[in-house]
């Protein structure tokens, strides 16, 4: 987009291409030229500017009908004719460089002619009812898909509302993200021109979001790329140390890929088993993993040997012959072609050893797995074309065009209202990066991330009803909700006919996806004291009790690393006066379940020894007391805006996290008064923190920046329940 849009001439992180091996070419993506800038070309006939995206095209849709793309660049060009990127260049060269991209991955002519007008809408006075009347429904759909919502009417939440209104447009024609990504490509591509910053800026919202969504599309060709880039700009000492790697190894004098790809050929022939065997380079983040792993390289880990043939059946013949003839790494061995990956992914995969150690990993698959494989949803040409027939709602595999796992993001980010929660709880579910798929006692299928366990079955399966979940079988064997899921597990769950059933507070831990992790917040929110026990109001004893995490109650508390967190609301802060209509100079405290702030609509009842504790109005607390009939305490905020106040953070465990966390606190100017951290589980964390700010106006701004720190997937204001003992 032209927000991202910069120099391609200038220097910047620009990713060397390994040598090729005596190998067919890749999908090349790097190929563009800067694009003749035309003026209006003549009726009827195409424009040489379009000349590299018709040779494309043509290469994968012979037959296909060139006037609507002739059209498409001829109001492109004049429409941001005069319009230049920060280079200089004519701005028509970035929609003819993206389409270049999709039209070299096999994309069909109807996503190549959006992806020329992807950005007339947003910049230009070209509007979607033009797009309409020229091109059609399905151009106006993804062209509109695509657009950026503007800031001056969305302010901060313009990128995570724009993200959400794309994936939903994905939803209905995953073409929408296909030119996002080639969108995004070019753009990360051309990044150098940018401020340091903003290059980091755009090359994590990449990593965390778009990598993610080209990995679960199965658009390789991209993906690979995208991660290059990205190593290139946040990890530049590493990446400098991985191109000296591979410079180093392209210049060795022997290669014992060529060599093992020599002999395997050979053994093929003499099996009379037609195939074309190519050797693959590793990109270079995939040679960085590789050298952490091993810690030396050799020559045979910078690369991977790609065996084509043009059956399925071939594939198991070649197999064979490799095991036969060779010597297998048997613990390699993979089937993706039996039971094929989320994102369409289909292979073979194996690895094969030589006297000298040197081993050789090995892809087997067909000439069009291999195009799927690169391409992912893009080599379905054009998905809509006709109806799927036999889909079944609990099938992910059935329609490519709607898998699962977007099927379930659309879901629960329907319930993540706020833009914050929806970004934080989006890079939570993307990190998640495979995927289970257990069996229900039908027949029927339930896709979910890696670790999920029955609570997320439960709501995977049941949306809100799991509620009255109360237990799971597990491969035919009683089961705790607990209960982490494996590849090919059966699970049938156990429903409760109670009414009455609820969740419980315990299950938040056991949650791994989104829906069931909403599902259950939601309903706590809504019942804070169902279940619970009695019932007791908040004291100015319970004021010097240690505090405790949320859900922590009933567990015997927790202690910080020093002893006892002390109580963030022992009285009101003086610096955050508060005034009691009618009793001047009576005591005031900030009640601890809820930890009011200025500009916080607030109330106050009265406590033993005439303490006025103030809650904010929509506290459990207050509810409970106003049932009760207890007067309130008309009180206000004063003129100060300094203010205490408790925030929890959950986030998956990583080096480093608190280190980044406390930093990101440190730099909106809050003072921490206290923290804790309780024990991992489950590879989760939870942190308290009680801060002190000068100003409560900048808390929203600190929770937005803690549920940035990568790893952090949700920022809160503690919620204790007071008075639940």
């Amino acid at each position: 987009m032209s927000a991202e849009a910069t120099n391609p001439a200038t220097p910047g992180p620009v990713v060397p291409a390994v040598p090729r091996r005596r190998s067919r070419p890749r999908i090349d993506l790097r190929r563009l030229g800067r694009a003749a800038f035309l003026g209006p070309a003549t009726r009827g006939r195409l424009p040489d500017a379009i000349g590299h995206v018709v040779e494309a095209h043509r290469a994968h849709h012979p037959e296909a009908d060139l006037e609507p793309l002739r059209r498409a660049y001829v109001l492109a060009e004049s429409s941001h004719r005069g319009q230049m990127r920060k280079s200089g260049e004519p701005y028509i060269t970035h929609p003819l460089a993206v389409t270049l991209i999709l039209a070299e991955l096999g994309a069909e002519t109807t996503t190549l002619t959006a992806s020329l007008l992807h950005d007339t809408v947003e910049d230009t006075d070209v509007t979607l009812d033009q797009v309409r009347d020229q091109f059609g429904e399905e151009v106006r759909y993804l062209v509109d898909g695509v657009t950026k919502l503007e800031k001056v009417d969305y302010g901060a939440a313009a990128e995570p509302e724009t993200f959400r209104k794309m994936l939903v447009a994905t939803g209905s024609d995953v073409r929408v993200m296909s030119i996002k990504l080639a969108d995004r490509l070019h753009n990360m591509r051309t990044l150098g021109v940018m401020r340091p910053e903003k290059q980091a800026r755009i090359a994590k919202v990449t990593r965390d979001v778009l990598i993610p969504l080209a990995e679960r599309l199965g658009v390789q060709a991209l993906k690979t790329e995208l991660e290059d880039l990205v190593f290139a700009i946040l990890h530049p000492e590493e990446y400098a140390g991985t191109c000296v790697l591979v410079d180093g190894n392209a210049s060795r004098a022997d290669d014992p890929l060529a060599e093992m790809a020599e002999s395997m050929r050979a053994v093929l022939r003499e099996a009379g088993i037609q195939a074309e065997i190519l050797i693959r380079p590793r990109h270079f983040v995939s040679v960085h993993r590789v050298s952490r792993k091993r810690g030396s390289m050799r020559g045979s880990d910078f690369g991977r040997l790609l065996v084509l043939v043009n059956e399925d059946a071939d594939c198991y013949a070649v197999l064979g012959e490799l095991h036969t003839c060779m010597t297998p790494v048997v613990s390699e061995f993979k089937d993706f072609i039996a039971v094929p990956k989320f994102n369409l992914y289909q292979s073979l995969h194996t690895a094969v050893a030589r006297e000298d150690g040197q081993v050789a990993e090995v892809l087997i698959r067909t000439h069009q797995m291999h195009k799927v494989a690169e391409a992912g949803v893009v080599a379905l040409g054009n998905p809509y074309a006709a109806p799927v027939e036999e889909q079944t709602a609990s099938d992910e595999r059935v329609d490519p065009t709607r898998p699962g796992w977007l099927s379930r993001l659309l879901d629960w980010q329907e319930a993540a209202s706020d833009p914050d929660t929806f970004w934080s709880t989006l890079r939570e579910d993307l990190a998640q990066d495979r995927e289970i798929t257990v069996f229900r006692p039908d027949g029927g299928t339930l896709g979910l991330p890696d670790g999920a366990t029955c609570v997320d079955a439960a709501y995977a399966q049941y949306g809100e009803d799991a509620h009255a979940c109360i237990g799971a079988r597990v491969n035919g064997r009683l089961a705790t909700l607990s209960t982490a899921l494996r590849d090919g597990d059966t699970v049938q769950l156990l429903m409760g006919q109670d009414p009455a059933s609820e969740p419980s507070r315990e299950w938040l831990e056991h949650a791994h996806t989104p829906a069931a992790r909403i599902a259950i917040q939601r309903w706590l929110s809504t019942h804070p004291a169902e279940g619970r026990g009695a019932v007791r109001e908040e004291t100015p004893e319970d004021a010097a009790a240690p505090e405790a995490a949320p859900g922590a109650r009933g567990r015997g508390g927790r202690r910080g690393a020093d002893g006892p967190l002390p109580h963030p609301s022992t009285a009101a802060r003086a610096g955050s006066t508060i005034s009691v209509a009618g009793r001047p100079g009576v005591s005031v405290r900030l009640a601890g379940c809820c930890t009011p702030v200025p500009a916080d609509e607030v109330t106050g009842f009265a406590v033993r020894g005439g303490v006025v504790t103030v809650h904010r109005v929509e506290c459990a607390a207050v509810a409970r007391m106003r049932g009760a009939g207890r007067p309130e305490a008309d009180v206000h905020w004063g003129d100060s805006t300094e203010c205490r106040v408790t925030l929890v953070a959950e986030s998956f465990g990583r080096p480093h996290l608190l280190a980044d966390l406390t930093e990101a606190i440190a730099l909106e100017g809050a003072e921490i008064v206290s923290a804790t951290v309780e024990p991992p589980s489950q590879g989760r964390v939870r942190h308290t923190y009680t801060l002190e700010l000068a100003d409560a106006g900048a808390l929203l701004t600190l929770i937005r920046a803690m549920r940035n720190v990568p790893g952090v997937y949700d920022v809160s204001r503690a919620q204790h329940h007071a008075g639940v003992h």
